[in-house]
C-alpha cells in the first residue's frame, strides 16, 4: 500500500500547523498511518524553532515529522536542496505504506514539488558576488533594465525591491549564457499526476494580522531572543537565508542596544505582516485552482476540509 500525498499551505499564522497535525492524526486513526513533512524555509533551521513556529516536541511526539530544525544557519538551502530532501522523505513515508502531510508557507517549495524543478547549474562564487556588486552600484531600476534585455520573463514578474531573485537571475544568466527563465521552462521532478490533493489557507487579512502581532508577542516570552542571540553571537554572514528569519534583525538590533524591546518587537510584528501579505498575494495568484479554507478557527478548518474530503471521519 502507498498513501497519498496532502498538501497543505497558508500564510504565516494561518493555523496550516494544527490542520495538518489534524489530518496526520485522522488518517493514523484509519489505520493508514501519517507523518509530516515541512514545506517552510525557515522552519528548516536549527535553533529557531520559537521564531518560526516550528512545531512542539509534544507536537512531534504525537506524529512524526520530517525536515524541521534540521539544517544548520550556516548552510543556506535553495529550493532545489529541499524538493530532493522532500522527495526522498515523501518516497520513505510511501515505502513505509503511509500518507505524507506537507505543510507550509513557502510557495516556491510547492511550486517546484507540484510543477518540477529545473537544475540550474551552480553559480561560481565570483559570478555571485559580480552579481550583487554590479546592483549596488547599478541600483535597481538600471539593473532591472539590463536584466530584461536577457530575461525579460523574470525581469517582468520579480517584485519591485526584491534584491535576491533579480540577483539571482542576473547571475544565472552571466554564469551559464542561459535565462533563468530559460532554466526554468525545463523543469522536472513534479510529483506524479493523481498523487496529492491540496489546501490552501486564505483568512481574512485583518484577522490575520491580528494574530500575527499576537504570536510575535508570546514569542518574546517564549524564548525567541534566546535564539536570536544565540545565532548573531555565531557571526554568520548576513545574506544567509536564517539570518533573515522575520524577527532576527529586529531583535538583533534590540539585543545591541540599539532600540527598546517595544519597538524591536513593533518592527518584527510589521515585518510579519507584510511577509503573511506577500504569501497570501502569491497563494491566489499561484495557487489559484486549489481548495479554499477561510477563517482562523482551527475546528472551522478541519469541517470545510472534511466536506471537501468526506470520506474521511472527524
Amino acid at each position: 500500500m502507498t498513501g497519498r500525498i496532502w498538501l497543505i499551505a497558508g500564510p504565516t499564522a494561518s493555523g496550516k500547523s494544527a490542520l495538518a497535525l489534524s489530518l496526520a492524526e485522522a488518517l493514523t486513526a484509519e489505520g493508514g498511518g501519517a507523518e509530516i513533512v515541512n514545506a517552510d524555509s525557515m522552519q528548516l533551521y536549527a535553533g529557531l524553532r520559537v521564531l518560526t513556529a516550528g512545531p512542539s516536541p509534544e507536537e512531534t511526539a504525537r506524529t512524526p515529522h520530517h525536515l524541521f530544525g534540521v539544517v544548520d544557519p550556516v548552510d543556506g538551502w535553495s529550493v532545489g536542496r529541499w524538493l530532493r530532501a522532500a522527495r526522498t522523505a515523501l518516497d520513505d513515508i510511501a515505502g513505509r505504506g503511509r500518507h505524507a502531510v506537507v505543510v507550509g508557507g513557502t510557495g516556491l517549495y510547492f511550486h517546484a514539488l507540484t510543477q518540477g524543478l529545473a537544475e540550474i547549474p551552480d553559480v561560481p562564487v565570483a559570478a555571485r558576488r559580480a552579481a550583487a556588486g554590479d546592483y549596488d552600484a547599478m541600483g535597481e531600476v538600471a539593473f532591472r533594465a539590463r536584466l530584461a534585455e536577457a530575461d525579460p520573463a523574470a525581469a517582468g514578474r520579480i517584485a519591485p525591491g526584491d534584491r535576491q531573485r533579480l540577483v539571482r537571475a542576473w547571475e544565472v544568466y552571466a554564469a551559464t549564457g542561459v535565462s533563468l527563465s530559460d532554466h526554468q521552462g525545463r523543469a522536472d521532478g513534479a510529483l506524479p499526476a493523481g498523487s496529492w490533493r491540496a489546501v490552501a489557507i486564505d483568512p481574512p487579512r485583518t484577522a490575520l494580522y491580528a494574530r500575527c502581532d499576537a504570536r510575535l508577542a508570546a514569542m518574546v516570552t517564549s524564548g525567541a531572543l534566546d535564539e536570536v542571540r544565540a545565532l548573531t553571537a555565531r557571526n554568520l554572514d548576513p545574506d544567509l537565508p536564517a539570518m533573515k528569519a522575520v524577527g532576527v534583525r529586529e531583535f538583533a538590533a534590540h539585543l545591541r542596544g540599539e532600540t527598546t524591546l517595544d519597538d524591536a518587537l513593533a518592527a518584527a510584528q510589521r515585518e510579519t505582516r507584510r511577509y503573511a501579505k506577500r504569501q497570501s498575494t502569491w497563494m491566489r495568484g499561484r495557487m489559484a485552482d486549489w481548495p479554499r479554507l477561510t477563517g482562523l478557527d482551527p475546528r472551522d478548518h478541519w469541517r470545510q476540509f472534511l466536506a471537501l474530503h468526506p470520506g474521511l471521519t472527524a
